[in-house]
């Protein structure tokens, strides 16, 4: 298989993992994604991945109900890493290796992250999985994911979600809203564009990191990604 990029940072969003459930984490759409991942790494890229938390926790509704917000955002962590847990039984179970990595220490349930720690354990053909965003509250898991792909140097960040990629409005309730095959951080920025966080989107363009936007929930549309077909939305700098 040619792939286009040799190393990835993929970005799946936590509401992703709960299926066709309503809370938790769905069996069948963790093995979907381990079965994806699995085959691009079999393909010689190294992937690394960042999971949100949105299927157990978030931070900032939590802070909204009255919780303080840096536990509220403390507990979103931790959200993150029961997530990155369950993907990383699921790649294991497959038979491919991978390493959870938290931004906070938390001996014996994964190693805490270092970028050089990350990047080797690709190199050796595990997948790299990051937790706890940057390990910081008041940053979202986007901007956890653009600093954790700028880090180890990855070609690309793929942010995994459930629409095909980037439209003028929300087409989930917009039907009217129309896709874009390419876009600029500009354009997100001046249009105010959902894609991502504020933050995340002024990170990735100061840093030169492109991202491809797909839906990662049909089977097959990461390899699609990784060996160039024109699906989803690819914002450039």
């Amino acid at each position: 298989m040619e792939t286009k990029y040799k190393r990835i940072l993929l970005k799946l969003s936590g509401e992703s993992l709960m299926g066709q459930q309503g809370y938790g984490i769905d069996p069948q759409r963790v093995q979907d994604y381990a079965e994806q991942v699995k085959e691009i790494v079999d393909a010689g890229v190294q992937v690394a991945i960042v999971i949100g938390g949105g299927n157990i926790f978030r931070g900032l509704a939590g802070a909204a109900s009255g919780f303080d917000r840096v536990k509220g955002d403390q507990m979103g962590m931790l959200a993150t890493v029961i997530n990155s847990l369950a993907l990383s039984s699921a790649l294991e179970a497959n038979g491919q290796p991978a390493q959870v990595f938290t931004a906070i220490a938390m001996t014996p349930v994964g190693e805490q992250y270092t970028k050089w720690r990350a990047i080797e354990a690709m190199q050796q053909g595990k997948v790299a999985i990051m937790s706890c965003g940057t390990g910081n509250p008041f940053f979202t898991t986007d901007t956890g994911s653009t600093l954790r792909g700028i880090e180890v140097e990855a070609d690309v960040m793929l942010k995994g979600t459930r629409v095909d990629g980037i439209y003028t409005a929300d087409p989930e309730k917009d039907p009217t809203a129309t896709k874009f095959d390419i876009i600029t951080y500009d354009e997100i920025i001046a249009r105010g564009l959902k894609v991502m966080d504020m933050t995340a989107t002024v990170m990735a363009k100061e840093n030169n990191l492109p991202i491809h936007v797909f839906n990662m929930d049909v089977k097959g549309n990461l390899k699609k990604v990784i060996t160039g077909e024109n699906i989803g939305t690819v914002v450039t700098p």
